[in-house]
């Protein structure tokens, strides 16, 4: 998987502006504010159909215009293949590949592998565990585009019943077997979800492990541990016993829409107990084990993207990578950073070819 040509139009603070990569590592450089992290961004749009840092899309068309367009050309197989994602306000986004627009976003995913590397990633600890299950079918649905279709009919089935819920309420009615109807389909989608994730971490969290062992020099353990509700009993059974606390709340209190996975260091939450080196090296190996993983499933090396990660790491966790990048575990790389010349030095060191975009 290569990107050989980047355009973007009115997309956040670029007007427009062109690029060509023809080299294995490329570097953007330049002050803080300019737009590096913006590129890198608008390759993941292409890849994913959707922003890294800002879920409103019409947030990502330039102030003062009314449309933006991210054109790219990627090379896959030997392949050539044109991807393009536009938005126009008052309008739905479209992503199209050589030519033919999408239906459904979902049918996209996975088509061109991609891994994001950011100081944004600190929400996975910080934040609550929607941001740590969207990680979890993120990794899945680059691989599965059934498990992604599963989820996105699991979303929905849950929204119809909380609606039930609320109706319930409102009118002061219950209905057991218009319920029980959701309860069934909640059942059948949750289990297959469930199954699927603990099959997923049961084989990322080695992977995960071995390249915290690398990072750190093998200083300390940690664990990801999955909790969900399906552990103790399947859906259909939690949801009857749940029943009396979901009329009360009008919403649907378990399912594996509230599954979460703990990250822990010697079996204490990093989140209360790591310190900031250790979260970034947590996290870093989080996302490089996401790497091998799709990389292992689909065969191809995905693109992978550094925002600003020379910035926030110290030598010894960026001789790790570089060496990784030595070994040619990685295929081609993107890089933001505000030091050109520490970029290049460190560039240079891994003997690949690369090439430096000042902006």
């Amino acid at each position: 998987m290569h990107l050989k040509r980047l355009s973007l139009f009115n997309y956040k603070n670029f007007s427009e502006i062109e690029f060509d990569f023809d080299a294995k590592i490329n570097c953007f450089v330049g002050k803080n504010g300019i737009g590096k992290t913006n590129i890198l961004d608008s390759i993941h749009h292409l890849a994913l159909g959707k922003s890294y840092f800002n879920p409103l899309s019409i947030q990502n068309i330039k102030h003062g215009e009314d449309f933006f367009v991210i054109d790219g050309e990627f090379e896959k197989q030997n392949r050539t293949e044109s991807i393009i994602c536009s938005l126009k306000k008052g309008q739905k986004k479209i992503l199209k590949r050589n030519g033919k627009i999408y239906d459904k976003f979902s049918e996209h995913i996975g088509f061109i592998p991609m891994v994001i590397i950011s100081p944004a990633d600190t929400d996975l600890i910080t934040e609550g565990s929607e941001t740590r299950r969207k990680f979890i079918d993120g990794v899945i649905s680059q691989l599965d585009s059934s498990y992604l279709q599963k989820i996105i009919q699991y979303q929905k089935t849950v929204s119809q019943r909380n609606a039930l819920l609320k109706y319930f309420a409102l009118n002061h009615v219950f209905e057991t077997e218009t319920l029980s109807i959701y309860n069934t389909q909640l059942d059948e989608l949750g289990n297959e979800i469930f199954e699927k994730r603990k099959k997923f971490l049961e084989e990322f969290s080695p992977i995960f492990n071995h390249y915290h062992q690398i990072i750190t020099n093998a200083a300390e353990n940690v664990q990801l541990v999955y909790q969900s509700d399906l552990f103790n009993a399947d859906l259909k059974s939690l949801l009857e016993q749940s029943i009396t606390r979901d009329r009360a709340l009008q919403y649907t209190s378990v399912g594996v829409h509230k599954d979460d996975l703990s990250f822990e260091i010697e079996n204490y939450s990093i989140k209360k107990f790591g310190s900031q080196g250790q979260q970034k090296s947590f996290l870093i190996a989080l996302k490089l084990a996401q790497f091998e993983f799709v990389k292992k499933q689909s065969g191809e090396k995905p693109i992978l993207l550094f925002d600003d990660i020379f910035d926030k790491l110290d030598e010894t966790r960026v001789a790790k990578i570089i060496e990784m990048v030595n070994n040619n575990e990685f295929g081609q790389l993107f890089i933001s950073d505000t030091h050109p010349e520490r970029t290049e030095n460190i560039v240079k060191s891994t003997h690949q070819s690369y090439k430096l975009f000042n902006l």
